[in-house]
């Protein structure tokens, strides 16, 4: 709540606070930190995220430039640029995951989700990642290609409520199915996917622990078909089957019944063949779940374009992690801002005006409420006008 604080500090509010302390704690973040704690290197980070720093150099100068109102924002004082990049690389970076975590499991329950999906009562996630290209002089651990080094931000998604769930970094080789070993499934969740995902031992082991998936099925698959289920004539979906495997490999890492839905998307003409576990779901809900997989190719695009996780102030892996979290951490307060506020702007609308306003000390729902406009009964009427 405002009472006079910075808008900077009024977005840290949002911070789980307790969840940030458990986890200094528990990693022993403040061990023989002298000069910079776990909670002013976060602050650092954040404001570095927020302004659009590209480098460590340049926040530190401008937090320098801050003077004394570096305590408005939290901040009790200007790390030298080493200690700011000692401590990016060498303190655990599972304390600003764990809190992120926290973060968003509160964020979820906040947000109200899409209403499109808000009848099938279960969570629903899509799973993909993403290649960040990195300098093969300053990374020569990553190295990608001959020329390239490369990392991958392998991602789960919550569709509905707009939010990354669970991030892991990766070298830009690994196989984007080794995700899949990470994820612990929930139980009646939705996980959509790309036919990139397609492993069937995998695949039976998120059906094992009560999960559904939907995804593309290949062209070469070998099904049998068991049971042919009615669709509307003249709709998009043009088939319903129920299958078995029949390959002798994949017929053993899957035994069990699954379901392929033939659509044809009425926009584009594009004809799509659907693979899922979910027996008894609606063909259109099915196509529908898979047309919602692009909420996180959006998020990969933006994050790039509005987050810094192009440009890393540190070259080790910890270094990476810690400012992919907090920029993780950086955009669910966001998120969550705008849902608190009930905001109708972009999100890219509203980083570019809290970068420009991290220090003024006003209601941040008041920063969106002007409209911009100027009447001539507020004007200075000594005010001489330059054109007639």
């Amino acid at each position: 709540m405002f009472q006079g604080q910075t808008v900077f500090a009024q977005l840290l509010d949002l911070l789980p606070r307790r969840a940030f302390d458990g986890a200094v704690a528990r990693y022993r973040g403040n061990h023989k930190a002298h000069a910079l704690s776990c909670r002013d290197q976060l602050l650092c980070m954040i404001f570095a995220q927020l302004t659009g720093r590209s480098s460590l150099r340049e926040t530190v100068l401008c937090l320098r430039a801050l003077g004394p109102r570096r305590y408005h924002y939290g901040i009790r004082a200007a790390p030298a640029r080493s200690t700011l990049a000692d401590a990016n690389e060498s303190r655990d970076c599972r304390i600003f995951e764990d809190t992120a975590l926290a973060l968003i499991a509160a964020t979820q329950n906040q947000l109200p989700g899409d209403a499109a999906l808000r009848h099938l009562g279960r969570r629903v996630y899509a799973i993909d990642s993403t290649t960040i290209d990195l300098c093969l002089a300053l990374f020569p651990w990553a190295r990608f290609r001959r020329n390239k080094a490369a990392i991958k931000a392998h991602t789960v998604f919550d569709v509905a409520a707009g939010v990354p769930v669970l991030v892991r970094i990766s070298h830009g080789k690994t196989h984007d199915l080794w995700m899949l070993d990470q994820i612990i499934f929930q139980p009646g969740a939705f996980y959509v996917m790309d036919k990139g995902y397609i492993d069937f031992a995998r695949l039976y082991r998120l059906h094992q622990a009560g999960g559904f998936f939907v995804t593309r099925a290949k062209r070469n698959m070998d099904f049998g078909i068991r049971q042919r289920q009615p669709v509307a004539p003249g709709g998009p979906v043009t088939s319903d089957r129920l299958v078995r495997l029949r390959g002798p490999r994949s017929r053993k890492l899957y035994p069990d019944t699954l379901r392929v839905v033939r659509y044809a998307d009425p926009d584009t003409g594009r004809r799509l063949v659907f693979l899922t576990n979910h027996l008894t779901l609606d063909a259109p809900t099915v196509a529908l779940l898979y047309r919602r997989r692009w909420r996180i190719e959006l998020f990969f695009k933006w994050a790039k374009q509005h987050l810094h996780i192009k440009a890393f102030f540190g070259v080790t892996p910890n270094a990476i992690k810690t400012q992919v979290w907090i920029a993780v951490m950086v955009y669910v307060l966001v998120v969550k801002l705008k849902h608190r506020y009930q905001l109708e702007h972009e999100l890219n609308e509203i980083f570019q005006v809290l970068s420009v306003s991290l220090g003024v000390k006003e209601p941040v729902f008041q920063l969106f409420s002007r409209d911009g406009t100027q009447h001539s009964e507020t004007d200075d009427r000594n005010q001489l006008t330059l054109f007639d």
